[in-house]
This record gives structure tokens, C-alpha cells and sequence, in this order.
């Protein structure tokens, strides 16, 4: 169900201003998945629209709402000196919006095969991607898609891969049906993840048969964001690199749950977190890590709140994001 864009599609989305150059004017497309490795962009943005995994672990609606906002911030970006649209390949979205809105959240079975459904169409979109030596950006939706970037991942790259995580949940939940809870239990599962780590977990929303499964295995490690942020008792720039020591030896994903930032809109918003600043201080960190190979930005929900101006904001942050990961990685490809 890969919905790919063409040049007028970006063109709807940009505003064009005499004298400037804005990122969708410049950015690449391709007409179909087979003409990936011809391009010269080495970053390639995809949209996963869908909040059927959030409502099947009982969250609130709307994470489909962001993938729309994010990419007209982002493709409205002025390009300059420090970042080049050349280098961009705007692919398209997995269509399954039909099937969320007429989801029904009670009907468990249903949202299963749905969620598996997904796993299914963006694992395979990744893994082409990736075998294309292209570094994808996605958009979603749930952050049950992060068992799609890490199998695509993982078989693109023909062995397990490793993880970090920022978000205020482990997402490490039983091995029931699938849903934005249980990504990373079954990428282990499934031995498409090695390494873990979760960086600002929230003590209050983990339950204890996590932190013993946690604390059992030695290839997951955590630090919560009381340690971080209220006790104070570690301090936030050695965790970042001890994350990255723990996670870099072999490539990694970067998984970014907006419900983590303080008052963001969010499928779990939260009144206590990460500032936006240190959110993409954490981009820049990892993204700058040759092992880097992917960046999953999720959950973000404006329409969660009673705001005309969220959308915006939202989207605007997610395309800040965006470009973050993408100078960070360009510094290294210039190299």
C-alpha cells in the first residue's frame, strides 16, 4: 500500500518565495521503488499515517494526524549552507487510512491482523532502502512501527542490529496481539534486535515484569528520567554517551517517542519530561554515529489537543528533527 509521491504532489505542499529556495523545491522522486539505487539522495522520507497500534494498547487516537505537517514544515525549509535538498528523497506514505478510520478498537483480532499488516508492508520498504545504501526517516504514527524499521533493518543488513530509544516507555509489553507496546518484544523475539537501550524511561508507567525481564538480560539497559532530570543523580551528557557506548559497535536505529517532551501533543502527552531542546540535542548526538542507520520519529498527535496552532507546531518540531538528523549525518558523509 506504499503511496508514492510525485513532483506534484511536493509541489502542493511548498510555498515558493522569489530569491529563496525552499527544500521541496529541490528534494528528489523517483516513480517507483526499483529506480531507488539510481538516485544520488542518500535520505529518504516515508510517512507510516496510521494510530491503529496506539488504540490497540488502549492510547488515544490521532498519531495519524502528524505525518501531513511534518513533511509541509519540513519540504518549506529554506535550503543554504546547511543543508542541500539534492540530497533528500521524499518516497511517500503506506496507505492505511481508510483502515483507521474505520477501526474499531474493541475488535482485538481485527487490530492485530491490521498492526501485522503494517509490520509487514514497512519492513519491506525499509529493508529495500536500506539495500539501496539509503538512510530512511519515518514518520508516524504508532510507535508500533518500530518492529518494522528494525526487521527491515535487520534484513537489509543481514544480522541483528541494536537500538536507542528516547521515550518515557520501555514498549517492551507481552508477546500478545501487536501493538505500539510491544515493538521491541517482538523485534528480540524475533532476534532482528541485540542491543537496547531506553533513554529517560518514567518510573511511574513501567510496570516490575518489565524491570525483571530488563535487569535479566544483558543486552537492555535504561536509565529513567528521575535520574535524570528530578534526583539528578546521573547527569544527562555522560548518559548520552554511555548509551552510544553501548549501542554503536554495530548499526542502530534512533527511535523518537514525542510523548517524552514536556506538554508536547502526543498519543501519552505528558505535564512532566524532556525539554524540546534536549530532544534534539539527543538527535544530534546519535545521528552523528557512522552506525546510525535510521531515524523513527512517533506518537506526535496535535489533534489530541484543542488547538488550531498545534498542528503547526508540531509539525514544525518534527521537521526540525528532521533536519537535525540529517546535518549530523551529512558531517559525516563530507568527511
Amino acid at each position: 500500500m506504499l503511496q508514492i509521491f510525485s513532483q506534484n504532489n511536493i509541489n502542493d505542499f511548498v510555498n515558493p518565495r522569489e530569491g529563496e529556495i525552499k527544500l521541496g523545491q529541490s528534494v528528489q522522486v523517483i516513480s517507483t521503488l526499483e529506480n531507488l539505487k539510481k538516485v544520488t539522495a542518500k535520505f529518504v522520507i516515508i510517512g507510516v499515517p496510521e494510530d491503529i497500534g496506539v488504540k490497540m494498547n488502549y492510547g488515544k487516537g490521532g498519531a495519524h494526524t502528524a505525518f501531513t505537517p511534518a513533511l509541509k514544515s519540513f519540504l518549506n525549509t529554506q535550503e543554504n549552507q546547511f543543508i542541500n535538498g539534492k540530497d533528500i528523497l521524499v518516497l511517500g506514505y503506506l496507505d492505511f487510512l481508510n483502515e483507521v478510520l474505520n477501526f474499531d478498537s474493541s475488535d482485538r483480532e481485527k487490530g492485530d491482523l491490521l498492526v501485522k499488516a503494517i509490520d509487514k508492508e514497512l519492513s519491506s520498504v525499509i529493508k529495500i532502502i536500506i539495500e539501496a545504501d539509503k538512510i530512511p526517516i519515518v514518520i508516524g504514527g504508532g510507535h508500533n512501527n518500530a518492529y518494522g524499521n528494525l526487521k527491515g533493518l535487520s534484513e537489509g543488513k543481514k544480522q541483528p542490529i541494536n537500538v536507542i530509544n528516547l521515550d518515557a516507555h520501555t514498549d517492551l509489553r507481552r508477546l500478545e496481539e501487536r501493538h505500539s507496546g510491544n515493538g521491541f518484544s517482538y523485534a528480540i523475539e524475533h532476534q532482528y534486535l541485540e542491543k537496547y537501550f531506553m533513554f529517560g524511561l518514567h518510573e511511574n508507567y513501567t510496570p516490575q515484569y518489565v524491570f525483571d525481564y530488563i535487569h535479566s538480560n544483558t543486552n537492555i539497559d535504561y536509565n529513567t528520567y528521575e535520574e535524570l532530570q528530578v534526583y539528578k543523580s546521573i547527569p544527562f551528557e555522560n548518559e548520552l554517551l554511555r548509551a552510544k557506548n553501548f549501542i554503536q559497535e554495530k548499526s542502530f536505529g534512533i527511535e523518537i517517542d514525542l510523548d517524552c517532551i514536556q506538554n508536547f501533543p502526543s498519543s501519552a502527552m505528558t505535564p512532566s519530561g524532556f525539554t524540546s531542546q534536549q530532544t534534539r540535542e539527543f538527535v544530534h548526538h546519535f545521528a552523528k554515529n557512522k552506525n546510525a542507520s535510521y531515524i523513527h520519529i512517533c506518537e506526535g498527535s496535535p489533534t489530541i489537543i484543542q488547538d488550531p496552532s498545534a498542528i503547526n507546531q508540531v509539525g514544525k518540531f518534527i521537521s526540525y528533527l528532521i533536519s537535525d538528523f540529517i546535518k549530523a549525518k551529512q558531517s559525516l558523509l563530507v568527511k
